[in-house]
């Protein structure tokens, strides 16, 4: 019975790891660097398309540090600014075409039947150095750095200094920038903007050829099927080519040989006659 119980604890401990085996550089460690990943609307989305992402972003937004950064951040403008251009990226739109994707459907599936994610969730749901933190964050210095960058002057001389800040010139002055819609428009033609089940859709080379016609064993074409064309007759000098009727230049021709494989011809108009040459008086 102790070595089931050893057991079952060490699979509940090793299961947020083992769930959770996503590159450390791609995926944010800390409720700060989750902040930054948060209010940029090129990859704020990360977190939903994949369960192994999912899982230490609720560890990171459940956290109270989470919520007195994200606090102290709004009180700077120079971060309502980086949101705002972020905004105007083409990297925007992929974040959320990236939904288009098949594969992130089917991650969230895989993920509904492994029990290991129910236990990340759950672990860190029942974190008791979690709720002894939530239990002490208005202690935290962050909470109390809240409280007195509300009377500080700096503060409110950055404000005061925003419409100077480069990155409003950036924000102001992006739409009338054309590459900015060139931009937009490749991004959202580029088939690799959907996911990478899209990538080779447009590209002839990755498209699967059509399997050739299978052989019958015995078999062969008659001989008139192999036999070459025979070649047209000749027209016989002095006659009328025949008349084509799909030969743009043979309509251009009808007026000028009306005979040309009709059975009828034509009437022409009557030509005037040239006139006399002047006759020179008797000397």
């Amino acid at each position: 019975m102790k070595v089931k119980s050893l057991v079952a604890a060490l699979l509940f401990c090793a299961a947020p790891a083992a769930f959770a085996d996503a590159p450390a550089k791609a995926v944010p460690q800390t409720p700060d660097q989750w902040l930054a990943r948060m209010t940029d609307m090129t990859q704020n989305l990360s977190a939903y398309k994949d369960p192994k992402v999912f899982v230490p972003w609720l560890n990171a937004v459940s956290e109270p540090s989470f919520y007195t950064t994200m606090g102290n951040n709004m009180m700077d403008p120079g971060n309502w600014l980086n949101f705002m251009n972020s905004m105007t990226h083409p990297g925007a739109y992929s974040n959320m075409a990236a939904f288009a994707d098949p594969n992130v459907y089917m991650k969230w599936m895989a993920a509904g039947f492994d029990p290991n994610f129910y236990t990340a969730l759950l672990t860190q749901m029942s974190d008791p150095g979690k709720l002894m933190r939530w239990a002490m964050a208005p202690l935290d210095p962050k909470t109390l750095q809240i409280l007195t960058n509300s009377v500080n002057p700096n503060v409110y001389m950055k404000w005061i200094m925003s419409p100077l800040d480069p990155r409003s010139m950036q924000l102001l002055t992006a739409p009338l920038n054309p590459s900015l819609y060139m931009n937009w428009l490749g991004t959202t033609m580029n088939p690799g903007t959907y996911g990478d089940t899209w990538k080779g859709f447009l590209n002839p080379a990755a498209l699967p050829s059509l399997p050739s016609l299978p052989t019958i064993p015995g078999f062969s074409a008659p001989a008139a099927w192999a036999a070459p064309a025979a070649a047209p007759a000749a027209t016989p000098a002095g006659a009328a080519p025949a008349f084509n009727f799909f030969d743009p230049n043979a309509w251009t021709q009808m007026l000028q040989t009306p005979a040309a494989g009709l059975p009828f011809a034509l009437p022409t108009l009557p030509t005037a006659a040239a006139p006399a040459a002047p006759v020179a008086p008797a000397k």
